[in-house]
Parts: C-alpha cells; structure tokens; sequence
C-alpha cells in the first residue's frame, strides 16, 4: 500500500505558518500535516501533530524531518548574520532524513541600497543554499504583507494619514492566506519545482493604499511623504534600533521601485491575486468578533 504524502510546515505556531497548515487541511488528512515550533505547546491548537525544532539545533530537525515528504522552511525573524546558517540547519536535515523537496518562503527587495538590504541578502544566500542542495524545491518571494497597515488603522486615524518615505514608489502587497494559498500549490504541485516565483498581487502606491482603507474602513486617510532618514529614525524610536531599521528600510526599498515587481500568483494558483480591496474585505471578516 503506497505510503500518504506527509508535508512539515516550520515555524508553525507564527502567522504565516499556521495559515499554511489551516490551508494544508483543507487538502490533506491531518494526520499528513506536521507542524515544526520551538516551542511545541503553542502549536498544539493546529490540530496536527507538531514536532520540536529550533532553527539552531540541527538535531531538532533530524527528528521532526523523520517520514517526511516535503518541508516548507518559514524564513527565520532572527538577525541576517544569523539566518543563513539557521536556514543551513533545516536543509542538512532534510538532506539527512530523505526528505524529497523543500519549500523556502523568500522575500521580495533589493539585496543592496536600503536599510532591509541585508534581510534581502540572506533570503538569498538561503535561495542559493536550496538550489545547491540536491533536493527537489521550490522558491516563493513573498510581497509585503497588507496585515500590519490594517493592524494599524488606529494609528493612522489619530495621525490623520498614512506617513512613512515611500514616496511615489508602488508595492505589491499579499496577506498571509494569499500567500497560505500559494505554498500549498507549490508544496503540493512538482509540476512548479526548480523555480522561483514572486508571490504578490498588483503594485499600488501608499496613496492608492490609502483610498483602498478609507474605501474598506469609511476613514479619510492621505499619504504625507517624509524624508528617508526622518522615517528611519522615527521608526528606531518607536520599536528599537533592528526593528525600526528593517521597517525604515522597507520603505526605503519601496521608494526606490525594489517592490514594483510582477506577481507570478496566477501562475501557481490558477487564479488571480486577490486585490488589496478584496484582502481588506477578507481582513475585515477574520477580525469579526
């Protein structure tokens, strides 16, 4: 009898890798799904089993990778220098345990000339570490997620306006079901391996982004445009030296076209990227009490 295909997810317990798994359900028994957390007990809602596995510790991985067919590795949220080599640590064991392909969330932005440029340069170093590895994968750059504006909505209402450096420059935003959406095409379909795909919709400017919450939230939001270094030091107040380096950064990259990029979405899903007036909507109905 042939053996169910058993697909890990990393990083489970945060946003993107339990939208991965809820997806995953949807498609698979449970019982094929397994959810890798550091710690274990805060993915244990999921429904699924979950293994331990800290991006650290190889050992951890050579357990959790046991039996399984296809590993999503979550990009890690530590600093650059350190990422790489976590990363390193999941694809050696995957290497190790026979597991057949591998599934990277990447990132989409310039590997150099902003403050998040070296976030950008360790996906990529990550990327190529995949692609030397042996084993069947598949890369997903994922656009700037939609989520946090809207988390920040009260903000922008107190402040009148939407402030950050962007200029005129456009993003292509995604949101985590969007994206839970797509990893599981490319975990799922070997027909898609062996390459790398943007995983965003449509680029909007900061003031198009603007009218889109006023049209979802009723607000009178505009865009005010403020100098990089301004924006940079404004954000370090507000959440630290690394943190608001890597936001001011984002920006920065968005100003300077870094997220003016095409979605290869529809080539993975068969459909369309939703709109960002179509992802409000979705935020909007997951967030109802």
């Amino acid at each position: 009898m042939k053996r169910a295909m058993k697909i890990a997810v990393t990083s489970a317990s945060g946003n993107l890798g339990s939208a991965v798994i809820n997806q995953l359900k949807q498609e698979l028994d449970a019982r094929d799904i397994i959810g890798i957390a550091r710690t274990a007990e805060n993915a244990k809602h999921l429904g699924v089993e979950v293994r331990k596995g800290d991006y650290n510790v190889q050992a951890d991985f050579n357990l959790a990778l046991k039996d399984v067919d296809a590993v999503l590795l979550v990009s890690g949220m530590d600093h650059p220098d350190k990422r790489i080599e976590q990363h390193r640590n999941v694809i050696e064991a995957a290497k190790n345990t026979a597991v057949k392909k591998i599934v990277y969330t990447s990132i989409i932005g310039a590997e150099k000339g902003n403050a998040f440029s070296a976030i950008v340069a360790s996906n990529r170093q990550t990327e190529e570490d995949i692609r030397q590895s042996g084993l069947q994968w598949a890369i997903g750059r994922n656009g700037i997620y939609i989520e946090p504006d809207l988390e920040y909505i009260e903000i922008y209402k107190q402040e009148g306006a939407i402030i950050n450096c962007a200029a005129d420059g456009k993003c292509a935003y995604t949101s985590r079901q969007e994206l839970a959406f797509a990893y599981t095409r490319l975990l799922m379909n070997d027909e898609l391996q062996g390459k790398t795909y943007n995983l965003c919709g449509v680029p909007i400017t900061q003031q198009e982004l603007a009218d889109a919450i006023n049209l979802g939230f009723n607000t009178k939001l505009t865009f005010k445009n403020i100098p990089v270094d301004a924006y940079i030091l404004q954000r370090q107040t507000a959440l630290g030296e690394f943190l608001g380096t890597i936001i001011g950064g984002i920006y920065e990259g968005i100003r300077n076209g870094a997220n003016d990029v095409a979605s290869d979405f529809l080539t993975i899903s068969k459909r369309p990227h939703k709109s960002v007036n179509e992802m409000i909507k979705e935020f909007k109905l997951s967030n109802q009490s």
